[in-house]
């Protein structure tokens, strides 16, 4: 049962690989542990190698190739090209040639620029360029300089190749509908796959036809019009748009600035009416509770007004306490203006008198 959860795990882990070594479906590739195996010299040049021709050449079959030879005898393979403006596609080719069986050992043939321009066309790296940049390639173990264009019998034993890597498509040239029928009828042909979507010629397409582009760049890094073989007026024109170009990024610069700094203004405005809204329904808050009508100023006034009555109305004596007597006034008294001896004593005068009395006692009681 572990060894069936395991295989399982490990399938899933698994990727599944394209004709390039890319990864399809979308699944994420299992990660290896890190190691260098880079090399730190460029690939030698065959005619720079001492080769042993004493043993006799004897080519291997596809099977014994790819059951695996011993270490001292690896498979040789052979790609050869033009290798022009070296790319991804052209590493990818070499790694599909390198990878064809277990032991290999790979021979990269470069044609001289004499031959290309005469059967294919021009080129824009000189020769010297192309070696040096197979050279650094590092699937590549051999180069061979002014390789031919279609391959001999006498050629194939010299570098005792003992297969030919190309991709199966029929390469018509010189006069031939496929320069590698020969190759293939012999069972010497190990086909590899193109890579989609990058070769030279759309390299260069993608120059030219972004021509003015790059010609207004190399001109702003310093590159004379004589150098890039620009005409005056063509040089005044990308001067000029150049300027252009500038005052648009510029103006362009500024309009961002500016909008950054709107958006920034409104923020704080946001934030500032966020914050007053707050403080607003705060005082109206504490407003309301000072002023309204169950507010503390009521109440205030409430108790400043029992307090003034308190302190001003004067204390009612109590109940139980002795009235004051009015001690009477003696009959034999005599007013001194008055002509006869005593008051009248006639029931009205003391009626009168009576209701006087009663009348300051009422004051007094106020």
């Amino acid at each position: 049962m572990e060894a069936q959860s395991s295989a399982k795990m490990n399938s899933r882990k698994r990727r599944k690989d394209g004709p390039n070594g890319t990864a399809d479906g979308g699944i994420i590739p299992r990660k290896v542990p890190r190691h260098t195996i880079t090399l730190s010299q460029p690939a030698p040049f065959s005619d720079e190698l001492e080769v042993d021709y004493s043993k006799p050449y004897v080519r291997v079959t596809m099977e014994e190739a790819l059951r695996g030879t011993p270490a001292d005898r690896p498979v040789r393979v052979y790609a050869d090209g033009i290798f022009d403006l070296f790319h991804s596609g052209h590493a990818r080719a070499l790694m599909q040639a390198k990878n064809l069986f277990p032991n290999t050992y790979l021979i990269v043939g470069v044609c001289s620029d004499e031959l290309t321009h005469n059967l294919k066309g021009f080129t824009v790296m000189n020769e010297v360029e192309r070696y040096d940049a197979v050279q650094h390639c590092r699937y590549v173990d051999e180069v061979v300089r002014n390789a031919p264009w279609t391959l001999t019998p006498e050629f194939l034993a010299e570098h005792r190749i003992d297969f030919v890597a190309h991709d199966d498509i029929p390469y018509s040239s010189a006069g031939s509908d496929d320069v590698y029928k020969h190759i293939k009828e012999a069972g010497m042909f190990a086909p590899t796959q193109r890579t989609e979507g990058i070769s030279t010629s759309d390299i260069i397409t993608r120059i030219v036809r972004d021509y003015d582009v790059y010609a207004r760049r190399n001109l702003q890094r310093g590159y004379t019009a004589k150098e890039l073989n620009v005409s005056f007026i063509n040089e005044k024109k990308y001067n000029l748009q150049e300027r252009v170009d500038k005052v648009k990024r510029k103006v362009k610069d500024v309009e961002e600035k500016s909008k950054e700094f709107v958006q920034k203004v409104e923020e704080k405005s946001i934030d500032l009416i966020q914050k007053w809204e707050e403080k607003s329904r705060e005082f109206i808050g504490n407003f309301l509770e000072m002023f309204g009508p169950e507010g503390a100023l009521k109440h205030m006034l409430k108790e400043g007004k029992g307090r003034m009555l308190q302190a001003i109305s004067p204390k009612q004596s109590p109940s139980s306490s002795p009235a004051h007597e009015r001690s009477p006034s003696p009959t034999s008294f005599l007013w001194p203006f008055s002509g006869k001896g005593s008051p009248s004593t006639s029931p009205a005068h003391h009626s009168r008198s009576d209701r006087g009395a009663y009348d300051i006692s009422e004051d007094e009681e106020d």
